[in-house]
């Protein structure tokens, strides 16, 4: 660990954490969810919320592919991704979805600032964010796909998401 640079689990949970919320609304795979907590806490994100029915800790496909990141990322569950979105805008973070719309954001042009709170939702495997979140959000942000299949697993789209703004983030605070 030490080699590594790896922090333990109450240094993990008493960092500074990037002021990122990555929301999972309606994901049908548990794998999918612990890969995503691996991802936020890969990230020093600040949490993961879980909506509709998503799976959520204590779960063993979960845990499987977390490697106990369930324990170290902080996260809520909400039964409607609605109030999700009403308590983040009301701690002051801009709502985005991750999904393919008119007038979404290109992730290469997304630019989130240093410091500002952002919470990105991941929607279901097969039918994306539901219309009326994404109608409830602040914008969408799309990854650009130059392939036959536009679409990708949502533990690899969040991987890519999450790290492009919090890259974005740390080269605003260097720059600050």
């Amino acid at each position: 660990m030490d080699e590594l640079n790896r922090k333990s689990v109450d240094a993990f949970k008493a960092a500074s954490k990037h002021p990122i919320i990555a929301v999972l609304e309606n994901v049908r795979s548990a794998y999918n969810v612990g890969s995503v907590f691996r991802t936020a806490d890969a990230f020093l994100l600040e949490a993961v919320y879980i909506t509709g029915y998503t799976a959520h800790p204590p779960h063993k496909e979960i845990k499987k592919t977390a490697l106990g990141a369930e324990d170290t990322v902080a996260w809520q569950y909400f039964p409607k991704t609605a109030d999700a979105i009403v308590q983040l805008k009301a701690e002051g973070y801009a709502v985005y979805a991750a999904e393919q719309v008119e007038q979404s954001i290109s992730l290469e042009k997304f630019m989130g600032d240093a410091g500002h709170k952002i919470a990105v939702i991941f929607g279901n495997e097969v039918t994306g964010v539901e219309q009326s979140t994404i109608a409830a959000c602040d914008g969408c942000i799309e990854i650009p796909q130059m392939g036959v299949k536009h679409s990708l697993n949502i533990a690899t789209a969040a991987g890519v998401v999450l790290w492009e703004i919090v890259r974005h983030t740390l080269i605003r605070s260097d720059l600050g």
